[in-house]
């Protein structure tokens, strides 16, 4: 494989922040384009997200070091022969020679990697999760569709709706195909507003399309979900919840609905909730150090409900064999940006499939339109992913790739239902 140009520009994400949209051109003509998301809510342990820090263009949050460092390292890789796409992430990482990008910063480097890998399933003329697979060695015969996890009311850092919990999330694991699926969480999502709209909540939407009411406490956000999902037809429709609890962890406590209260604490809320709501997934329910207390949660609710570490792993494979051997989660939340190249991201999900871990594929808050974590959730049969409400185009986006897909696929496409255990 020898790339023959590189090149970078500065796009603007759904938050109207700067972020990369990095183009590769192969020596046969194939090109590759990719466009690199941003988070929020962030890990502090995740990859480094070069921005400017220039107050006078974007608030500081311009990315033109990060372009420039996309040109420095095009000359590293410009019109060599390398083995395949594997060496040139390689070869990434060496130039880069830190734990976390910090040389050249993750956004550099995962727009490169991304544009490779689509302009070799280009070069190849292979849907980009069929050319993962041949890539990465995934041998399976099998194709799973993910289940969708819908993020329809926001809180946290997403919205001003006064919610310490960050996302409240439908989940049609009942549903027989991805298609029905999403048709289920749609009309739920449209009953919601309806709902919201009934009681005089605002209907205006946080960052990842969901809506942002200003509702008093969790439990009446919870009890307007399995309103909303039985009103629409899906009584089976199950909840999950990111909690992002390091937003809201100070001192030792947890700032929860206006009180201070311990980690027990905390997990017995959360085991109240899963008693009497479909809760099946709690993500990110405790601090991101809080190694001890994940231990706790997991050991008191592991068997019966996913935990995920999002910022505790941030797609690390470090992090995540800590956990393994820990026992803390059972689940991982998988986002490239967070790693900074597409092999590092795929390493973590092998790791997280052979210990038994649920891969669920994320977004971020800022996103683009593009649809790549798309075709690698399929690609891996990760079971799950996660990518806001059914509503603004750079989240629909990934879902209508999931429906052509599915359609492609034809009988080869199965619904991953596996996902979650109740």
């Amino acid at each position: 494989m020898k790339i023959k140009s590189i090149s970078a520009r500065e796009i603007l994400d759904s938050r109207g922040f700067p972020t990369l949209k990095t183009s590769v051109v192969l020596s046969d003509g194939s090109i590759g384009v990719a466009s690199v998301p941003s988070g929020a809510s962030t890990g502090t342990h995740e990859a480094l997200e070069l921005r400017d820090k220039d107050k006078n263009r974007f608030l500081g949050k311009g990315v033109l070091k990060a372009k420039k460092n996309v040109e420095k390292l095009k000359k590293y890789l410009v019109n060599r022969n390398f083995k395949n796409v594997l060496e040139i992430d390689k070869e990434l990482l060496k130039l880069d020679g830190t734990p976390n990008k910090t040389a050249y910063g993750a956004n550099a480097i995962l727009g490169i990697s991304m544009a490779v890998l689509r302009a070799g399933a280009s070069s190849k003329k292979l849907p980009l999760y069929k050319y993962l697979r041949e890539v990465y060695g995934f041998k399976s015969t099998k194709y799973f569709l993910p289940v969708p996890m819908l993020n329809i009311i926001n809180g946290g850092k997403h919205a001003d709706s006064g919610l310490n919990i960050q996302e409240f999330m439908i989940v049609p694991g009942f549903a027989k195909t991805f298609k029905d699926g999403l048709r289920a969480a749609s009309e739920t999502y449209h009953t919601l507003k309806s709902l919201l709209s009934a009681k005089n909540f605002t209907t205006s939407v946080g960052d990842e399309g969901g809506f942002a009411p200003k509702i008093k406490n969790h439990e009446e956000a919870l009890k307007l979900l399995v309103n909303a999902s039985k009103k629409a037809g899906y009584p089976k429709m199950q909840i999950a919840l990111d909690a992002a609890a390091s937003e809201f962890y100070k001192n030792g406590l947890y700032h929860f609905e206006g009180k201070k209260i311990d980690y027990k604490n905390m997990v017995n809320i959360y085991k109240k909730w899963a008693a009497k709501y479909p809760l099946i997934s709690l993500e990110d329910p405790l601090q991101e150090d809080a190694w001890p207390a994940w231990e706790y949660l997991t050991k008191e609710l592991g068997k019966k409900i996913n935990i995920v570490g999002d910022d505790l792993f941030v797609t690390n494979p470090v992090r995540l064999k800590q956990g393994i051997t820990g026992k803390a989660a059972n689940s991982i939340l998988i986002k490239l940006n967070q790693i900074g190249t597409v092999s590092e991201t795929v390493e973590v999900i092998k790791i997280a499939k052979q210990a038994d871990y649920l891969p669920i594929i994320s977004h971020r808050s800022g996103e683009t339109e593009d649809t790549f974590i798309a075709d690698l959730a399929v690609a891996f049969n990760a079971g799950a992913i996660k990518t806001g409400a059914p509503a603004r185009a750079e989240r629909t986006a990934k879902y209508n790739r999931l429906l052509e897909i599915e359609e492609e696929l034809g009988k080869k496409a199965k619904y991953a239902s596996f996902a979650f255990k109740k």
